[in-house]
């Protein structure tokens, strides 16, 4: 459903969220390796989102990628609206152009009712609450490392 950039990009923020609330700022190399990313793309990733202020980077000695005040307040919404614009939320399940209530393709009114809940949880999801998820036990954030 997301795109490859939008799925590192959301992995990366919320990273580099564990990290900040250990009082660390991660470089690109680290959090590529963590999200299990190719470090160049990575590097674009981050580069974009700094660039959108969803992230503030710091170059030299205890430089790295952080948050304002160690928390981010980034909604998922804000992230894919970033690396992939809003069409997702409005896109045709069945990939037609001209798909509507007046003109349905047959996945219409099933894929109507994923599509405006996955836009419900990405308003209301941030990289903060997803984080927590992390930290409380109730998720992971990959193979590599299960525990934070």
């Amino acid at each position: 459903m997301l795109a490859k950039s939008t799925e590192y990009a959301i992995r990366a923020m919320v990273y580099v969220q564990l990290q900040n609330w250990k009082v660390k700022r991660p470089g690109v190399v680290e959090i590529a390796h963590e999200i299990e990313a190719p470090e160049a793309y990575t590097a674009k990733i981050l580069q974009t989102l700094a660039r959108h202020q969803l992230l503030l980077s710091m170059k030299g000695r205890g430089g790295g990628f952080f948050y304002e005040n160690n928390n981010s307040s980034a909604t998922l919404f804000d992230i894919i609206h970033v690396m992939e614009g809003d069409g997702i939320f409005h896109k045709c399940g069945f990939g037609l152009k001209n798909c509507n209530s007046e003109n349905p393709c047959p996945l219409h009114n099933r894929y109507l009712i994923v599509r405006n809940e996955f836009f419900n949880i990405s308003k209301t999801e941030t990289i903060a609450s997803l984080s927590n998820n992390i930290l409380e036990g109730k998720a992971t954030l990959n193979r590599i490392t299960a525990a934070y």
